[in-house]
Order: C-alpha cells, then sequence, then structure tokens
C-alpha cells in the first residue's frame, strides 16, 4: 500500500469520506492498536485525519455564511443568519459562536496519539518491498507534521481566544478537564519554538524526494515552507497590540527576521506571486505550476466525486436558477479599491474618480472579487448582465437579493451552471491557508513597525516596508503606493483588498484593536434605475454593535462546566 495515495495533488484534499482510522480505535472490534501499526497506509490514516482537521472558511456558519460577514467586507444577504449574532448582541459564552475549540482540541489529541503511540515503528515484515525506504522516509516525517500542526491548532485557539490550556502529551479526560489556561505568551513562544526545532528536520520539498520519491508529487503535505509560514505569521500576530500589551518592539523585530527568513527560502524554491491574482482561484491552481507556485500551504476542497456547487450555490446571485445571494461585499470593501491610473483612493483629490461612473478605472482586483451592477456574472453561456438596481431581475426586493448592490466573485467559479442542464457542473475549490502575496504584506507591517519608517531599510532587512507592500500592487499592474498621506493606514488598505474573503479581515482587525475604526459602521449601496435607463447611487449606513470584550471569544460555557480552572476571558 502506498502512502503517498493520501495526500494527492497539491494541496489537502477535504472529502466528505476520509479514513476510518479513529484515535479511539479501541472502540472498534476491528481496529486495534496492532491492526493500525501494522503497515504505513494504516498509520497515514491518522495523518489524514490531522490534516482534515485545517480550518477553511468557504462558508461555515449556518446557509454558508462566511466570517467576512461579520466584518466590514461583506454583508450575508439572508437575514435571521447566526453570522449576525457577531454583531447583534446575541453573542456570549452560551452562544459562543463556532467549533474551534473542540474541532482544535480534537486534532491536538490526535497529534499527542500518534506521537506518543506511533513512533520507533519499522513494520518489519514490508522490508522486503522494494519502496520500504522511500515510505519508512515519509512514515519518520510524521512526527515533524504532527508537531506543524499542533502548532497550528494551537494558533487557531490562541487568536481567539488568547490564553489556552497547553498540552502536549496524552493525558486522561480527568486530568484534561482540571488544566488551567496557559497565558498567550506561553502559547506564542510554544508555537514558535515548535517551528523552530522542527524547521530543519522536516522535508523541505516534497516534490523533490530523491531517492525516496515514489514517482508521485507529495507537495500537499506540511513542508519546510508551511512551518516558516506559521512561524512568521505567529510572530506577528505575537507583537499586535491584542497580544503585546507592552508595545516590545523587540516582538516585531522577529516578526520581521522570521518573514525574511520565509521569503528568502521561499524565493530560492522559485515561490512568487503569480502574473494573474485571479488565477489564484481557478479550478486547477493547485496542479498549475505557474499559479501554484504563489501557495506555500491549502486545502483543496470538494464534496465527492459528482461535484461540489456549494461555493456557488451559497454565493451566486438571486434571480438565477439556484442563486441565494450570499456573502454580498459592502460598499466598504469597493471604496476601498483605488483608482488604476493615478493610484489614488476615491476619496483623494486628483485622483480620477467619477462617482456617476463608480466602477470605471478602478483596482483590477475589484473587478476579479467583486461582482457589480451590468456585469456578466456567472460567466456560462446564457446567463444576463447583472441587474442589481431596485426591481432589478438580482436587486430588492426579492427575498435574499444582495443589501449591498453587489455579489461575491472571488472563488465562485463562474463557468458551473446550477440549472438542471448545465454543462459545467464540478470545481475544486482552494482554500489558501498560506500564500506569497499575505507574506509580502506581513514584511511591510512588521518592519514598518519595528523601524518605524516605510522607506527605512538596514543590512538586515534590505527590502522597506514600501518596497515590500508594492509587490502586490505590481503584480495587477496598479501604481506604486504614494510616499505621501499614512503609510500605516494605506498598507491597511492594501491587506483589506488583496486578501479580501481569506479570513484575514476579521482576525487582522481585533489583532490592530482597530474594531471602532472599522467594524461599527457598514455602507450598502442603493441602486435604481430611472425611466431614461440611467442609474443612480444613494449610501446608505448601517450601524452595527461592537464591545471591546469582543476582541477575543468566549469561553464556551460548555466547558467551563466540565473545568471550572478555564476562567473566562474579560467581560463575558
Amino acid at each position: 500500500m502506498k502512502i503517498n495515495k493520501l495526500f494527492q495533488g497539491a494541496l489537502i484534499v477535504l472529502a466528505l469520506a476520509s479514513c476510518n482510522d479513529k484515535m479511539n480505535y479501541n472502540e472498534y472490534n476491528i481496529y486495534g492498536k496492532d491492526y493500525i501499526t501494522k503497515n504505513f497506509h494504516n498509520v497515514g490514516g491518522f495523518m489524514t485525519d490531522i490534516y482534515n482537521t485545517v480550518d477553511y472558511d468557504f462558508g461555515n456558519y449556518s446557509g454558508g455564511a462566511m466570517q467576512a460577514s461579520a466584518t466590514d467586507e461583506s454583508v450575508y444577504s439572508k437575514l435571521g443568519n447566526s453570522i449576525e449574532d457577531f454583531y447583534n448582541g446575541a453573542w456570549s459564552a452560551t452562544n459562543a459562536k463556532g467549533s474551534v475549540w473542540n474541532s482544535m482540541y480534537a486534532g491536538i489529541k490526535t497529534c499527542n496519539h500518534v506521537l506518543g503511540q506511533m513512533q520507533g515503528l519499522n513494520f518489519e515484515e514490508l522490508k522486503l518491498n522494494a519502496d520500504y525506504g522511500a515510505q519508512m522516509h515519509r512514515y519518520e516525517n510524521y512526527k515533524y507534521e504532527c508537531r506543524f500542526m499542533r502548532a497550528y491548532f494551537y494558533f487557531a485557539l490562541v487568536r481567539q481566544y488568547g490564553g489556552v490550556p497547553l498540552v502536549t502529551s496524552e493525558l486522561p479526560a480527568k486530568v484534561v478537564n482540571t488544566l488551567s489556561r496557559n497565558s498567550s505568551d506561553e502559547v506564542f513562544d510554544f508555537i514558535i519554538k515548535e517551528c523552530n526545532d522542527i524547521q530543519d528536520k522536516i522535508v523541505a520539498d516534497y516534490s523533490n524526494l530523491g531517492q525516496f520519491s515514489t514517482g508521485t508529487e507529495e507537495s500537499g503535505r506540511a513542508d519546510r515552507l508551511a512551518i516558516l509560514a506559521l512561524k512568521a505569521r505567529a510572530a506577528l500576530y505575537w507583537a499586535s497590540p491584542l497580544f503585546n500589551t507592552s508595545n516590545d518592539r523587540e516582538r516585531y523585530h522577529d516578526a520581521a527576521r522570521y518573514t525574511k527568513e520565509l521569503l528568502d527560502a521561499a524565493e530560492a524554491r522559485g515561490k512568487g506571486l503569480t502574473a494573474h491574482y485571479n488565477d489564484l482561484w481557478a479550478a486547477k491552481s493547485f496542479n498549475t505550476p505557474t499559479i501554484a507556485k504563489e501557495i506555500i500551504f491549502g486545502r483543496r476542497y470538494f464534496k465527492n466525486p459528482t461535484g461540489d456547487n456549494l461555493v456557488e450555490s451559497n454565493n451566486y446571485p438571486v434571480g438565477i436558477e439556484g442563486g441565494s445571494g450570499g456573502n454580498c461585499p459592502t460598499q466598504n470593501l469597493v471604496d476601498a479599491y483605488d483608482m488604476k491610473t493615478t493610484g489614488l483612493s476615491i476619496n483623494e483629490t486628483g485622483s480620477g474618480y467619477d462617482a456617476a461612473h463608480p466602477y470605471k478605472d478602478r483596482d483590477p482586483r475589484l473587478t476579479a472579487t467583486v461582482a457589480v451592477n451590468g456585469d456578466q456574472w456567472p460567466t456560462y453561456s446564457g446567463a444576463t448582465p447583472l441587474e442589481t438596481f431596485q426591481g432589478g431581475v438580482n436587486g430588492e426586493p426579492l427575498t435574499g437579493a444582495t443589501p449591498t448592490g453587489y455579489y461575491l466573485k472571488k472563488f465562485c467559479n463562474g463557468a458551473i451552471s446550477l440549472a438542471g442542464n448545465g454543462k459545467v457542473k464540478e470545481s475544486f475549490h482552494t482554500w489558501l491557508t498560506f500564500r506569497m502575496g499575505e507574506f509580502y504584506l506581513n514584511y511591510a507591517e512588521a518592519v514598518f513597525k519595528y523601524l518605524g519608517s516605510a522607506d527605512a531599510t538596514t543590512a538586515e532587512f534590505p527590502m522597506s516596508a514600501r518596497e515590500a507592500a508594492n509587490k502586490t500592487r505590481r503584480r495587477v499592474g496598479m501604481p506604486d503606493l504614494s510616499s505621501s498621506g499614512d503609510f500605516w493606514t494605506r498598507l491597511c488598505n492594501e491587506r483589506f483588498v488583496e486578501l479580501a474573503f481569506e479570513g484575514h479581515r476579521f482576525w487582522d482587525v481585533r489583532r490592530w484593536k482597530e474594531a471602532d475604526r472599522y467594524f461599527k459602521e457598514i455602507y450598502e449601496m442603493k441602486l435604481a434605475k430611472d425611466s431614461d435607463g440611467n442609474i443612480s447611487y444613494t449610501r446608505r449606513k448601517v450601524e452595527r454593535g461592537w464591545d471591546d470584550r469582543m476582541y477575543l471569544f468566549p469561553i464556551p460555557q460548555t466547558e467551563r462546566m466540565k473545568n471550572g480552572n478555564l476562567l473566562q476571558n474579560p467581560g463575558w
């Protein structure tokens, strides 16, 4: 049996059906420990389970709502969705939102089990197999993959809750349920130390295994670049105001060092920005070398062999067959896209912005992300131009129609038709956990905060913050960031548009502690068509609730009932 079959393609594969080998195998009559450890394939099943715990957000809240709809990125078009609890006052310890606590600790438990119970095996009966050496090479790397995944799970926990109990070995439930919370400093320190310890021990590149190759590329597994990426991102979060209450500049120094280490190693392997921004979400991005070069670590998502239309059915416009509206970009996000010719924001003098033609000559990432009135969206044959104005085919007052005037393009494959006779029925979708675009912007942030200037360089950091930020702009043909104005505001804006809907905004604003600036007012655009066919545009402000306790999630009350030593986060 070939272990490489568990990790097909360029990315982690999420399927409905995964390996039946669970950590509590002793509950199964036919799956005892002796059976599980009999060959590479059975042990690898645990690794499949671990990888399948990696988070993604193609619409994890009821009805397909993305976390973006709890930010200034979007509004969910179907009223009464649980995503509204983040800002309508219904969020509480008894309505703690999400399943991260349970899912991440389940992943940690499995990692600890593999590290504690499945090491030191030699698979004696398989030694005569021709691929024994190659398979043992993969097996020996499991412990480093497990340690990476465990560290990643702790990162997902600490960014959401702050300090959490650190469990690094198998413990009985009665012991686990007496543990107190470690501090956020201790959790971040653990993550970074784990990454430092394993980054030079894990396989550097699964697509280049030399004598240990089995002939099948396995770049979906965590390699050295994934380790460096996690370390760099964790360091940036640790340096940010939410967790860096003493404003220790050395944390930004570390974040800059670690991010440069990643970028240097990635570029040495031929990694970089793909030429076309919207290609990153193409159906075959994961196995197209010119696109995959930007992907450091990701999760390939599909439902079953007959196809998956959930991303499209959750976000296609109301008014087309199968469309339900879904996560509709805000005017806040649309306003964030600069003018293409001048590189200026729409509110700056001399930008060239025309309120009567608001989408003309804008940053190309707007067209790649947001569907606007008049767009041919979806793109399959027979689809008609969008009408998002009042009374239009895709507009209000239709149930579920966009309240903002816009629909989501990003992630959606416009060739998919939800009609019964549609020719294109399936498509892979790639959730990019780590990509190069993020880390150029992470470097810009860390270096700017450490050196105190957008244009400062040192022998250690020869690339300035502005130069790093301009890389994502130059990729889409946008002018460089101007030397005038507030660089921090411009950098935050660049993150907003470059990383829209990729699961960053919700956490970025929190770690910056700038929710008062961004999350309290959402703007929608109301479109009306007059008898002459002209479109008028009216902004509508929608206020959302915010309390500073919301910077961190409440510890679920169910967990505190099991463990009285879990102190609640402030205000909850």
